[in-house]
């Protein structure tokens, strides 16, 4: 959910730019102004720069002050350049109408309403720290060599990038979703359903004052204690990719899971589910997968989850460079999976209970067939792939993919409704990896 109002912020504010929406509210302090944080890898399905937190700032790798002060790095004026202003966003929607459902040997008919109310107003405030600040700052301190995170940045190869930009709450807002279901009848009766009655659903989060929402960084050079900020480089999107190099990234990412044994297959398959029923869960496997891909020496990979357990301790038992492959696999994974919506997640568990991700996985295919990023009006697609055994397994797959901004009909005809590209991008990555660990079924 906090993910819904930062990506909803930004696209307010600079839908073309490249300001970054905080992804979790947990980690929202790692992305203050001076904050030290890297860049996930590209993938198809980023259609902007993704990073994450480091747990280090600035000036925890500079060298200390000639006069030996331990006092926290502060740049003057680095609040100064603050401004106010408030966000605002209500929606509310209402449908009747009359599903039908078909379970061999009985036929039900439901009529009903369902309404969706959502809405936040926020008050937010913009700091920036001017980049001739941070350049006037190098000539003062450098940078420690000698720091465990430089060297262990110096060895992998990897490039660090600091905040000096960021938005945040000025005041604690709260953001509520409402969904209220009369008769059983709501959008997401095609995934779970009861026969009767009034069904409400309401779910909020506070944003506490302070707490970043966005930010921006810009990337820093650092050479033999020297370093400054590359004021030159800034990311650039980059255009459609075709789906023969979507293909060609899936396989280069995941090839290493279609090597497991099917006992193996079953233990990936598991903690992957886990994690997209539980949020803590998805976080805490993303974290240990990117401290195994950024360490080079051998760490333990424990937890008290019952879920993780049999796949890091799998991991914890493999040879270090077949490690590498298998983290970086799942950590390409959560990636594609963090870019689906709440809702799509639980289809797609759905899916997999009904045995359809294979049939899913090339409808979608066919969809990214057509170039839907430069895609205006209607298309088709084959209509015998929305042809499922039951209305329920059709109903659940056309919502999944309406989701990701295509809109289907049962004669497979096909309009976007919005930049599609990069959601349904991530959601054929998710369901080519499920399909592939769903193999041992």
């Amino acid at each position: 959910m906090f993910k819904k109002v930062t990506q909803s912020i930004v696209n307010e504010m600079e839908p073309k730019g490249d300001l970054v929406p905080v992804p979790s509210i947990l980690d929202h302090e790692h992305f203050r102004p001076l904050c030290l944080v890297r860049r996930k890898r590209k993938a198809a399905f980023h259609p902007s720069p993704c990073y994450r937190r480091t747990w280090y700032r600035l000036d925890d790798v500079l060298l200390p002050r000639d006069d030996k002060s331990t006092e926290p790095l502060v740049l003057h004026g680095a609040g100064d350049d603050s401004r106010p202003f408030t966000l605002q966003k209500s929606v509310s929607d209402r449908v009747d109408g009359t599903l039908n459902l078909s379970f061999d040997p009985i036929s039900t008919k439901l009529t009903g309403a369902a309404s969706l109310s959502k809405g936040w107003a926020i008050k937010l405030e913009k700091k920036h720290i001017p980049v001739p600040k941070l350049q006037a700052l190098k000539t003062e301190r450098k940078i420690n060599m000698n720091h465990s995170f430089i060297q262990q940045l110096q060895k992998t190869d990897q490039n660090l990038y600091i905040v000096h930009e960021t938005v945040e709450a000025s005041e604690e807002t709260s953001y509520e979703e409402r969904t209220r279901a009369e008769g059983s009848f709501m959008a997401q009766l095609y995934a779970k359903f009861c026969a009767k009655g009034t069904r409400e659903n309401k779910t909020s989060i506070t944003i506490p004052k302070g707490c970043t929402l966005a930010f921006r960084a810009i990337q820093l050079a650092i050479k033999d204690g020297s370093w400054g900020v590359l004021v030159m480089k800034s990311y650039t999107i980059h255009p459609h990719k075709e789906l023969k190099e979507l293909e060609v990234e899936v396989k280069e990412n995941c090839q290493i899971l279609s090597k497991l044994s099917s006992a193996l297959l079953v233990v990936f398959l598991k903690a992957i589910k886990a994690v997209m029923r539980n949020r803590n869960l998805f976080e805490e496997l993303t974290h240990k997968m990117e401290a195994v891909l950024d360490k080079t020496d051998s760490c333990k990979l424990e937890t008290k989850s019952p879920d993780l357990k049999d796949l890091l301790g799998s991991l914890q038992d493999a040879p270090r460079h077949l490690l590498l492959q298998l983290a970086g696999a799942i950590t390409y994974t959560l990636d594609a999976l963090d870019e689906l919506m709440e809702d799509q997640l639980l289809l797609l568990l759905e899916s997999l209970e009904d045995k359809i991700v294979s049939q899913q996985l090339k409808l979608v295919k066919s969809i990214l067939e057509h170039d839907i990023k430069q895609r205006k009006g209607r298309f088709h697609v084959d209509a015998s792939l929305l042809s499922f055994p039951g209305e329920k397994e059709q109903k659940l797959t056309i919502a999944m993919v309406e989701m990701s901004g295509v809109r289907l009909q049962e004669d497979g005809s096909a309009v976007c409704t919005g930049e599609a590209f990069s959601a349904v991008a991530a959601l054929y990555v998710s369901l080519h990896v499920l399909d592939l660990l769903s193999d041992s079924d």
